[in-house]
């Protein structure tokens, strides 16, 4: 038995994402400025990504692919680190890389362990606080990405490219989807042949960037609108 994409334990994922979302928006007034929830996210992206190599110290299942040099594998200690700290240099590299990379993994997951699997629970849980986590940053705390730290995200990304890009080529590896396509249905089924579809995702990871910058603003400015000034609001 293997994962079936947009089966109901896929769904519950995803509902369950949903759902945490709309309850930090909700409740984002009573939770600002609580440390307490920011060293939660903290301690439970760390705690899923050790169960994960306990799992592997366990099950005798060390190979290459325990390095950290998949995108989300890095993502979920930066955000950690970032919620923890409070860093607005990591926000800028996380709240893109992190969340464009946990959304397209969540959307068409690489997956063959069905649930309820550790391997199951390790993947969903390790996408959604990446999400969640950059989220709360941004809903709760006011954190902002700017335009330039798009572009800073998006040179971040080269560079992190390249150790991977080397794993590839010497262990035959296929950190970052560098070297081939997944197997499994994906977002880059749209794109063209290996190696061209490497320039295409150039292309489409900035227009991503870019674009999630715009829904941000998009979105500040739609919830602005709706709170009455003191004179829109004031007896007549």
């Amino acid at each position: 038995m293997t994962f079936e994409p947009y089966g109901t334990p896929h769904w519950a994922a995803l509902g369950l994402l949903a759902l945490i979302v709309a309850a930090v928006c909700v409740q984002r007034g009573r939770l600002r400025g609580l440390r307490q929830v920011r060293i939660a996210l903290a301690a439970a992206s760390a705690a899923v990504e050790l169960a994960m190599l306990a799992d592997r110290a366990i099950t005798q299942d060390w190979d290459i692919y325990a390095l950290p040099f998949e995108l989300c594998s890095l993502m979920i200690w930066l955000t950690a680190l970032m919620v923890l700290t409070g860093s607005r240099r990591l926000y800028e590299v996380t709240f893109f890389l992190g969340i464009l990379g946990a959304a397209q993994a969540l959307a068409t997951p690489d997956l063959t362990a069905p649930f309820p699997t550790f391997g199951f629970a390790h993947f969903f849980l390790g996408h959604i606080l990446i999400v969640v986590s950059n989220l709360y940053m941004t809903i709760v705390e006011g954190y902002r990405p700017t335009l330039r730290s798009a572009l800073r995200a998006f040179g971040w990304l080269q560079a992190l490219a390249v150790p991977a890009a080397v794993a590839d080529m010497l262990a035959g590896t296929n950190f970052m989807f560098l070297a081939r396509k997944p197997p499994s249905a994906s977002l880059l089924d749209l794109l063209g042949p290996w190696p061209w579809y490497l320039l295409e995702l150039e292309a489409v990871a900035l227009a991503l960037c870019i674009l999630l910058l715009g829904l941000v603003k998009l979105a500040d400015r739609f919830f602005s609108s709706r709170i009455p000034s003191p004179k829109e609001g004031s007896p007549s």
